[in-house]
């Protein structure tokens, strides 16, 4: 796990007194220390005196900052593959944020991003924001103007007419093969990573149900192959098996909920390589619904949907699908005593008992699996030389239960420190 130093970057911090899950290994590597360079990267990571050895090996005259993380367990920051930073559902709460302006939804999406970074959340891929707010909100996060993690986008999500989440401006309306070619396309022209396509109903639309088919087949066939000839890869709003294996057939990189697999489809995502975000807590977070004054029908269709949505994951796991970890709710969201990100991991790690789905493995569903679903996988996901030093610490290990991060208390993204708990400051439910 320890690298050279480079001659040309200068390290800046030394992260000690720690022990370290790089996402890779099973083990965790006791007492041990992460040397990061002045360009936010990681240039060392291994036992505390090798990599003190490394330092003392480095260009004279560098000033190498410490920071003693007094025992903590330290693991790469959590990847959330399925975010909203605008996100509306019907009720009171939604009603106002689609009643806001463009100042104050940007406003209110920088606060979400600021405090989904402090929660531990490092990177995320947002899969539909009203009027691509979010690429405005991703630049002044990169010029530094705003914290946030690191983020990935489908830019508007692709619907039919009177399609799922029609009537938000985070969705585009679409028809025929033509339509949804001209769609994907528009969201390649504004910067999006990714495509997203909405391909049946789900569980906040009033006037359709989880298992309506909303497109056909000539419209999915040119919803993913254009997006593959762009170089981007798609992710599709789907529950019912059958609209879902017919979209694997096609290409189809990602599946979004899957709450009525079986299987057989379980098996055709392993073997074509197409990967499950089940975003579990969906189906079981009616106090959040309660917050937020989401109608009876929708708490009743989300609560109703639970049993089969964790038999469907299950199907997944033993199947051999890639899952990652994905919370639909803001990452950020105090829910039941934690993030709903931690939260969704939890049910990740417990639904999956059984299945192979230990903690190892779910920390990886939040880190490495998705980071290398991104593309990305050379710059985050995991604790090792190169990649940027996006990093969390907890005093409790996190490969023996993944609930010790419900414990976070320290977070640096790209090298920098932005919350330490013990320092006091950064913590994501307090005023920035």
């Amino acid at each position: 796990m320890t690298a050279a130093l480079r001659a040309d970057v200068r390290p800046s911090t030394l992260v000690t007194g720690c022990h370290v899950f790089d996402s890779v290994h099973d083990g965790v590597l006791r007492d041990a220390a992460v040397l990061v360079g002045d360009d936010g990267r990681i240039l060392a990571v291994g036992p505390e005196p090798q990599v003190r050895a490394d330092v003392a090996r480095g260009p004279a005259g560098d000033t190498v900052r410490e920071i003693d993380l007094g025992g903590a367990h330290v693991m790469a920051g959590l990847v959330n593959m399925h975010t909203h930073f605008s996100l509306s559902l019907p009720g009171a709460a939604g009603d106002e944020i689609m009643a806001m302006g463009p100042y104050a939804l940007a406003l209110y999406m920088a606060d979400g991003a600021r405090r989904t970074l402090l929660s531990g959340v490092t990177t995320v891929r947002c899969v539909a924001e009203k009027d691509h707010s979010e690429l405005d909100l991703r630049r002044a996060v990169d010029a530094g103007r705003v914290p946030g993690p690191r983020i990935f986008t489908a830019g508007r999500a692709l619907v039919c007419t009177g399609g799922h989440g029609h009537d938000s401006p985070d969705t585009l309306e679409c028809d025929g093969a033509d339509g949804f070619t001209r769609g994907v396309r528009l969201q390649v022209k504004v910067g999006a990573d990714l495509v997203k396509v909405m391909i049946s109903g789900g569980i906040a639309g009033e006037h359709e149900q989880i298992s309506t088919p909303q497109l056909t087949r000539d419209e999915m066939a040119a919803v993913i192959g254009t997006a593959h000839a762009w170089g981007r890869k798609v992710t599709a709003h789907a529950g019912p098996a059958s609209v879902i294996a017919e979209a694997v057939e096609l290409g189809l990189d990602c599946v979004e909920h899957g709450y009525q697999l079986t299987d057989e489809v379980a098996a055709a995502m392993a073997a074509a390589g197409t990967a499950l975000v089940p975003t579990l807590v969906v189906t079981r977070c009616a106090a959040f619904f309660d917050s937020l004054g989401v109608p009876a029908w929708m708490q009743q269709r989300s609560l109703d949907a639970g049993p089969r949505h964790v038999e469907s994951y299950r199907l997944a796991l033993a199947a051999g699908v890639s899952v990652m970890l994905g919370s639909d709710m803001p990452p950020f969201w105090p829910f039941e005593g934690t993030s709903a990100t931690v939260r969704e991991l939890e049910h990740m790690a417990a639904l999956g008992a059984g299945h192979g789905l230990d903690a190892p493995a779910a920390l990886r569903a939040a880190t490495v699996v998705p980071a290398r679903w991104l593309g990305a996988d050379g710059d985050v996901g995991s604790v090792t030389p190169g990649r940027f030093a996006d990093l969390v610490a907890t005093d409790d290990d996190p490969t023996a239960d993944v609930s010790a991060l419900r414990g976070i208390r320290w977070v640096m993204k790209g090298g920098t420190v932005v919350r330490d708990d013990r320092a006091g400051y950064g913590h994501p439910d307090h005023a920035a």
